[in-house]
Parts: C-alpha cells; structure tokens; sequence
C-alpha cells in the first residue's frame, strides 16, 4: 500500500465517530452537575421540518410545499439503573411537567455535540422474563437544537 493511500484511509477513519462515544447527559436538580445516564445503549437524534403545501390551480398538477417550523426529539435507551442519580432525576423529571436541559457529548473527543431545552414525554420500563430491565425516554425539544461542535472547545484534560 503506498503511503499516500495509507495516509488518505488513515485520515478518513480518524473522522469517523463511533456510536458507543456518543453519551447523552442531563443535569441534576441544582442544575450545576451533568449527569451522563446511566445504563445507554442506544440514542437518536431526529431533527425534523414541517412542510406547507402551497398548492394552487396552476401548479401543472403536482403539489408544491415550503419549510415550516423545525423540530427535534430525543429517544435514549439502554439498561435500567434504578439506583443511579441519572434514572432518580430523569423519575422527578417525568412525574413534573418543567423543561431540563440535556447535553449530547462525544466522551471520547472530549467535546460537546448537541444541547438544548427539553422535556419528558415517555419512560417506560420494560422486564422481559428472559433478559435484563430496559428503559427508552423520549425527549421532546423546545426551543433550538444548539449545535455546540460549532462552538469553539477545549477538551478536558
């Protein structure tokens, strides 16, 4: 393999983000200590945009649309850790009815990703008989989707 290819592939993968550094956090009731929650698995960050249909008489018989309002949601999943400050906070989030602020970072860069203002909508628990307790949350955002890469960092020494 030539260097130059080498080089170029090398390049490549270290862009690449693997999903297992990628940690969504929320912080604790006195809102001066993040807490990563405890138990993730899995995280989805769905950012979506209404459309408006704009449709008249003379659109040739096609409809037409424009962007409306943005939005974005939160699904997190992962093994339940009833015992751990992060499920404690998220069970007094979901019983009240106040936005929280999250935090999306990347543990491994050091870096933060994504943050913005929330709320609970859904924190079910599930007990298969054959497998280990699991929770989801859905988030659901108000407000902007900051992306914080945007921002300049510092990482954590």
């Amino acid at each position: 393999m030539s260097e130059a290819l080498k080089t170029e592939l090398t390049g490549q993968l270290n862009k690449a983000i693997a999903g297992k550094d990628i940690v969504l956090s929320i912080w604790d009731s006195t809102g001066s200590k993040l807490i990563a929650i405890a138990g993730q698995q899995g995280l989805t960050i769905n950012r979506d945009k209404d459309t408006i249909e704009v449709t008249s008489k003379d659109s040739e018989g096609w409809k037409q649309f424009i962007v409306g309002l943005k939005e974005w949601s939160i699904d997190n999943d992962g093994v339940y850790v009833r015992d751990h400050e992060a499920h404690k906070q998220l069970k007094t989030l979901y019983e009240g009815d106040e936005p929280f602020l999250i935090k999306v970072t990347n543990q491994k860069a050091k870096t933060d990703m994504f943050g913005g203002l929330a709320l609970l909508t859904s924190y079910p628990i599930e007990a298969p008989y054959d497998d280990a307790v699991t929770y989801t949350i859905s988030l659901q955002g108000t407000g902007a989707l900051v992306d914080l890469e945007d921002e300049a960092q510092t990482p954590e020494v």
